[in-house]
This record gives C-alpha cells, structure tokens and sequence, in this order.
C-alpha cells in the first residue's frame, strides 16, 4: 500500500504553476497522479503526444481550449480528459489559481515540465 502526504511528495514547476507528483512511473501503478496548480492569469499551450490525462478541478476556475478553437469552462466539479492527445490551452482566471487533480496514462517519470519558449504547444 502506497501512502503519501503531499509534503513528501516531488513538487515539480512545472511551466505555468506547480505539479505535485503523489504517483509516479517507480511506483508501478500503470498510472500518474498529481495535484495541479495552474497559476492565476496564466494561459498554457499544452500537447500529450505519449500520455493520455484526466483533469478534475477541485478549487479556482479557468478554461480549457481545443485547437479548434472550442471553449470548455472549467470550474470545481468538472472533468476533462484528453482522449485524442488533443493540442489544448490551459486558462486559469486571473481571480485566482486553479486546482487541478490531473491522472496521466503511461505514467510520468515525474520530473517532466513544459517550455513555453516557441509559438507551438509544449509537450512531453
């Protein structure tokens, strides 16, 4: 049995807040879990060509975006998963971070961030 509490855990900046990773690849559940912060006002382009992710928002609100240009609100409650390993934009509203628990399919290795350096969306 795995039991961890998030001080024990990898906090990870992970681009545009912080990532704490409570399950990770050396942990052989098959699975990531972390607890996603995504800072206020911030707006992330972000592209899983090897994982698949699940994102519950627990706390604060913002938007996830498709490339197409679709637009989900995000708010406490809701759900959104990236079954296509679809290209996205991550809004946090600028009132406040956003909580996010994120679930991650192969697991992450647990040290991965992203670089918003390019026009493109970052990936890993």
């Amino acid at each position: 049995m795995i039991v961890r509490d998030r001080s024990e855990v990898k906090c990870v900046e992970w681009g545009n807040g912080l990532s704490y990773r409570f399950l990770v690849q050396k942990d052989n559940m098959g699975f990531t879990v972390a607890h996603t912060v995504v800072r206020a006002g911030s707006k992330s382009p972000l592209h899983y060509r090897r994982h698949l992710e699940a994102c519950y928002c627990i706390a604060g609100s913002g938007q996830v975006i498709a490339s197409d240009g679709t637009v989900h609100d995000i708010r406490p409650g809701v759900i959104y998963a990236l079954d296509q390993h679809d290209e996205h934009f991550l809004i946090a509203d600028p009132g406040g971070d956003m909580e996010l628990i994120s679930v991650f399919n192969p697991p992450l290795q647990g040290d991965e961030r992203h670089s918003f350096d390019s026009d493109e969306f970052s990936h890993y």
